[in-house]
């Protein structure tokens, strides 16, 4: 198949935060705003989606909020890293979390 015909894939990028306590709801509302604009500034991210923890089994370990990026490559989420648009914008959100964990995945299907 040639390259151009081939179809792009999913990879995911991951981040599990939990906020420092004694941010404003209204902060973290806003940085949940601002963190979704970075899809119109960044080319490789394809998509932003994001959640609280509804968790029913107490296993979030103290994760609040999850965000989950798309981006057709590795090589894409590298780009998005290190953009300077992505870079301000860590450089405002890291300071008021107390936890975050990332994970980059590519999702595979189960072969029965």
């Amino acid at each position: 198949m040639e390259e151009e015909a081939r179809p792009k894939g999913v990879v995911k990028h991951i981040l599990l935060v939990k906020f420092k306590d004694g941010i404003p709801p209204d902060q973290i509302d806003q940085l949940i705003k601002d963190f979704a604009k970075l899809v119109h500034h960044i080319e490789p991210l394809k998509s932003f989606h994001w959640g609280k923890d509804i968790s029913i089994e107490n296993l979030q370990q103290g994760f609040t909020h999850v965000f989950e990026l798309t981006f057709e490559t590795i090589e894409g989420i590298a780009e998005y890293i290190s953009h300077p648009t992505h870079v301000e914008f860590a450089n405002v959100l890291r300071p008021v979390l107390e936890k975050l964990l990332v994970v980059d995945y590519k999702p595979e299907p189960v072969q029965l």
